[in-house]
């Protein structure tokens, strides 16, 4: 396995993405990161978070912050339903879970259909993407997971598995 873009190559040109819908746009993250996705669970709220953390919850003895990523992103959030899921991925050595409105697909993609990514992308920074996947009518934004969160904001994440823990 190499890496390209950000993510693992996998079988010579192809990567793995993990595909997941919040407010209606479409977006993936490198499968390689992703430990786990589970459905929607009972989040226990820590005080003085930032706005976009919705608390943690205990999987299986472990406590894992949950960050809502329409509220990071200053995105009009959506109603949790039966097809929300928390996505349980490592940010440099960290385990957080994040909430997106839907998983849809594993995809395997080429490195060629990545194209960089525009300077703004419906309100989301650019150093938050790695870049746009063109698959025929479809647009997949890919998310730069290590660049989600400032070094505030990841030790304070960090902070409250320490303090729950």
């Amino acid at each position: 396995m190499q890496m390209a873009n950000g993510f693992i190559e996998t079988e010579g040109r192809e990567n793995q993405l993990v595909i997941f819908q919040i407010s209606e746009q479409t977006y993936g993250i490198d499968i390689a990161s992703v430990y786990e996705i589970i459905k929607m669970e009972s989040i226990t709220r820590v005080p003085r978070s930032p706005s976009f953390v919705e608390g943690v919850i205990n999987l299986r003895g472990r406590i894992i912050p949950v960050i809502d990523l329409s509220k990071r992103f200053y995105l009009a959030g959506s109603d949790k339903t039966g097809s929300s899921r928390i996505i349980i991925v490592d940010v440099k050595g960290n385990t957080i879970g994040i909430i997106v409105d839907s998983v849809s697909e594993v995809l395997r993609i080429t490195k060629e259909s990545i194209e960089l990514p525009p300077p703004m992308i419906h309100g989301i920074d650019a150093d938050y993407l790695k870049g746009i996947a063109v698959l025929e009518s479809r647009l997949i934004i890919l998310l730069d997971l290590e660049k989600i969160l400032e070094g505030k904001e990841k030790d304070q994440l960090a902070g409250f598995k320490a303090d729950t823990a």
